[in-house]
C-alpha cells in the first residue's frame, strides 16, 4: 500500500482514513441518525487491522462524543493511529452549535478534545470553519501557538477557499485542507488543489461517495426512510432532480467496480485519489461490515479509460 506524505508534516499516511463524523451518534444538528457505539467501535478496529493509519473526527461530532468513541476504540491498542481533530463549532447546555474562533475558546476546545480523546498532544488540528470569517486570523495565530506549546504536532485548516488560506499562510505555514470532494461536487479542482499543489499544502479530502449517495446502496427508498435527525435529509444532493442524477452516476461507479470486483464505494473513492493534489480520502464507516466494502479503495486505481466513462456519466 502506498502511503503519502501530508504536507509539510513528518506524517505518512495511508490512501483512507476512517472519517468519525457519524459516529458522533444522533440528536444533534448535523447529525446521521442514531449510531451504535460498539458498531463504531468494530468499524475502527477493522479498518486499523487493515493497515488503515488515521482518523479524522471533530469536537462538534455528536457534542463530543465521537471523540469518545475513538478513544474507546484505541483504549489498549499497540499500534496507534494518527488522530486529527477540529475546532471553531462550539455548542451549550442546550445543545445549541455556534461559531468561535477566538483565542481563548479555542484553547478551552483543545483542553477539552484533548481529555475526550486521551491524548497528550493531538497529531493534527485544525479549524473547522471559516467562521466568524474576521476572526480567521486570530483563529489560526492560536493553532500556530498550540503547535509552539507543543498541544498540537501539526495544524491545518478545512473548508476553506483560496483567498482564506493565503491569509492564514502569511501567519504560520499550512499543514493540510480538509475540502469536500467527490465526482458529484469536484468544485475545488479549479483553484483550490491547484494552490494547494503550489503551495505544499497536504490535501485530505471528504465525503468522497457524497455522504453515501455513491456506495451504490443508496436508493430512493432509502432516501425516503432517513431518520428526521440524518442531516441528508436536508442536503440539495438528496433532493430532485440531483437525487436522480446521482444515483445514476453510482449506477456507473458500480459497474466500474465489478469489473474489479471491487464496490461503487471503492470507484468512487479512487476517482478522489487520481488527483495528484489530493493526498488522501477521509471514508465514513459505521459498521465493520462498512469498513470491508471501502477499504479495498487503498490499493484500487481506475485507469484513464474509466476515469473518461465516469466523466461522460457526470455531464450526462
Amino acid at each position: 500500500m502506498q502511503k503519502k506524505r501530508l504536507g509539510n508534516s513528518d506524517m505518512e499516511l495511508t490512501p483512507v482514513g476512517v472519517g468519525a463524523w457519524a459516529m458522533g451518534g444522533g440528536g444533534w444538528a448535523f447529525a446521521w441518525g442514531p449510531q451504535d457505539d460498539s458498531q463504531s467501535i468494530a468499524a475502527i478496529h477493522a479498518a486499523l487491522d487493515r493497515g488503515v493509519n488515521w482518523i479524522d473526527t471533530a469536537a462538534v461530532y455528536g457534542l463530543g462524543h465521537s471523540e469518545e468513541v475513538v478513544a474507546q476504540a484505541l483504549a489498549g491498542r499497540g499500534n496507534r493511529p494518527y488522530v486529527f481533530t477540529k475546532c471553531e463549532r462550539v455548542w451549550d447546555e442546550k445543545g445549541q452549535i455556534s461559531k468561535s474562533l477566538k483565542g481563548d475558546s479555542i484553547r478551552r476546545e483543545c483542553e477539552a478534545s484533548l481529555r475526550r480523546l486521551k491524548v497528550d498532544c493531538i497529531d493534527l488540528y485544525q479549524i473547522h470553519w471559516p467562521e466568524p470569517e474576521e476572526d480567521v486570523e486570530e483563529g489560526w495565530e492560536t493553532l500556530a501557538k498550540l503547535k509552539e506549546e507543543g498541544k498540537v504536532r501539526w495544524i491545518g485548516v478545512s473548508n476553506f477557499n483560496v483567498a482564506q488560506l493565503e491569509r492564514a499562510r502569511r501567519i504560520a505555514p499550512i499543514t493540510s485542507l480538509q475540502p469536500p470532494y467527490s465526482a458529484i461536487s469536484p468544485e475545488i479542482e479549479n483553484e483550490i488543489l491547484p494552490y494547494c499543489l503550489k503551495h505544499g499544502i497536504g490535501v485530505i479530502v471528504y465525503s468522497p461517495m457524497k455522504s453515501g449517495l455513491l456506495t451504490g446502496k443508496m436508493t430512493k427508498e432509502r432516501v425516503a426512510a432517513l431518520p428526521e435527525d440524518d442531516f441528508r435529509r436536508r442536503a440539495l444532493a438528496y433532493q430532485e432532480p440531483n437525487l436522480t442524477r446521482n444515483l445514476a452516476l453510482a449506477e456507473v461507479m458500480k459497474q466500474i467496480g465489478a469489473r474489479h470486483g471491487r464496490s461503487a464505494g471503492e470507484a468512487a473513492i479512487a476517482w478522489v485519489l487520481r488527483h495528484e493534489a489530493v493526498t488522501a480520502a477521509i471514508v465514513g464507516m459505521r459498521s465493520a461490515e462498512q469498513a470491508e466494502g471501502v477499504l479495498g479503495a487503498m490499493d484500487f486505481r481506475l485507469s484513464p479509460e474509466e476515469i473518461a466513462e465516469i466523466d461522460r456519466a457526470r455531464r450526462a
